[in-house]
């Protein structure tokens, strides 16, 4: 597949299907894209003890990665194909604990605006009962 002519739906569709391997941090941190729409993605991950704090607790660092791959999808899913994007600031807040036994959870990235230059969205990461667990913002540099 010829990635550099696919627009970022496109390929972000074949990541989903499974017709292009999902992104290595996807697979360290246990995490996938589970829903893809234009302006609206969603990755999909599980807890386990392999990302605890000392305390038990699960670091901040894997919803924060979970979340900012669902808001950075949401911005990629509008780009016309041989435009690329990156993470110029993103921000996180906990809303209530995530331990091993919140077990699956989905974080939910949709679009605010794209334009020239930079993408916006937010984000929302849910766990199983669909209690919010943490939401974010994203600010995308367009490379054009």
């Amino acid at each position: 597949m010829d990635i550099e002519k696919m627009t970022g739906l496109e390929v972000l569709e074949a990541i989903r299907d499974n017709r292009i391997r999902h992104p290595s941090m996807a697979a360290t941190l246990g995490f996938r894209l589970t829903e893809v729409e234009d302006g609206r993605a969603v990755i999909t991950g599980e807890t386990n003890s392999g990302y605890c704090n000392p305390n038990g607790s699960i670091h901040g660092g894997w919803p924060a990665a979970v979340l900012d791959s669902a808001m950075g999808s949401a911005v990629h899913s509008t780009l016309p194909a041989g435009i690329d994007f990156t993470i110029v600031e993103f921000k996180i807040d906990f809303v209530r604990p995530i331990t091993v036994t919140t077990g699956v959870v989905k974080a939910e990235g949709t679009v605010v605006n794209v334009g020239k230059r930079i993408g916006l969205a937010d984000g929302v990461m849910r766990d199983s009962e669909n209690r919010i667990l943490a939401k974010g913002t994203t600010t995308c540099l367009i490379l054009r």
